[in-house]
């Protein structure tokens, strides 16, 4: 029994020191942002200072006299999500999309605290800052809670609003089928585990949940998210989860501008269901759900989903 014991001992004691060298082997440092601005930047990128020390970096595309898109992206995505739609809109529309703090190539300061306010802050002093009078906002998953959210405090400077699986109604469910990564974030004791972890498996995992084609999860989408998270200070911004106030019907009544609605019916992140209640609460909403598409219509069928924005842009006189 004692050599039993003995071994139990030996083979525990071994574990913890395998997790442990693992637990370091795995650590990642930051990337610094000049790595990140040489490798991600391009021709359409620029920089500003806005309130609050936030360098935002925002790209400005497409047709400069056109009326213009503000477009905001998801959580952990950048302003590169949008390039499929910036292709096939530009011709027609000016396409300005942002990279909110703790994303993409926008530095804030230490001790950035994000939140639904802070978030809207940024789009509208980012506005303000490039002088644009009137435009269309639009956003996907946590871009478009920010679009929502914009419509309701800044709706006398919007032409349209174009949610695209948008977040913002409590959560339903048990968040059973969620995918790791997200059940990681969502626990108190792992996230500051995972923090500075190489997480690039976890990432792969849920952006394949996100696109439902596997196929569009390339290596170099892998490592473009995981390289923005290791931005200097973007994981913390990433982890710390703030409080957002929750979509209701009573308050997104008071939006007035035209809006479009966009879901993937298979999207595994945020249920289609949604849309419905979307377009249910926003007056005169159009509500488009799309079969077998996931949460990222604007990349899945970019085609589609673009000539579905264009042609309701054209009919509501929105653009």
């Amino acid at each position: 029994m004692k050599r039993w014991i003995k071994r139990l001992g030996w083979f525990l004691g071994g574990l913890v020191v395998v997790l442990v060298v693992a637990f370091f082997a795995l650590q990642r440092s930051d990337i610094p942002y000049a790595t990140l601005e040489a490798r991600y930047a391009t021709t359409t990128s620029h920089y500003v200072d806005l309130p609050g020390g936030v360098r935002a970096h925002y790209r400005d595309e497409g047709n400069r006299a056109g009326p213009v898109i503000v477009l905001v992206h998801g959580f952990s995505a950048s302003t590169l999500d949008w390039d499929p739609w910036a292709t096939r809109l530009g011709e027609r529309y000016r396409i300005i999309a942002v990279d909110l703090p703790g994303h993409g190539l926008t530095r804030a300061p230490t001790g950035y605290a994000s939140s639904s306010a802070a978030q809207v802050g940024v789009v509208d002093a980012l506005a303000t800052t490039l002088g644009l009078k009137s435009f269309v906002i639009g956003g996907n998953s946590m871009g478009g809670g920010v679009a929502w959210r914009y419509a309701l405090t800044h709706g006398d400077r919007l032409n349209g609003l174009i949610l695209v699986d948008a977040a913002g109604w409590p959560r339903q469910g048990d968040g059973k089928n969620d995918a790791l990564i997200f059940k990681l974030l969502a626990n108190p004791i792992a996230r500051p585990i995972i923090k500075n972890l190489d997480n690039s498996a976890l990432t792969k995992q849920g952006l394949e949940a996100a696109f439902i084609d596997k196929s569009l999860v390339t290596p170099d989408l892998v490592r473009r998210y995981t390289d923005f998270s290791r931005a200097p200070g973007h994981r913390d911004i990433l982890i710390a989860r703030p409080d957002f106030d929750y979509a209701t019907a009573r308050g997104l009544a008071a939006i007035k501008v035209p809006t479009l609605i966009l879901f993937g019916a298979d999207d595994r992140l945020i249920p289609s269901s949604d849309a419905r209640r979307f377009g249910a609460a926003i007056p005169g909403a159009t509500v488009i759900v799309y079969p077998g598409v996931g949460h990222v219509p604007m990349e899945q069928i970019p085609d589609k989903s673009a000539a579905d924005v264009r042609s309701w842009l054209t009919t509501h006189g929105a653009g």
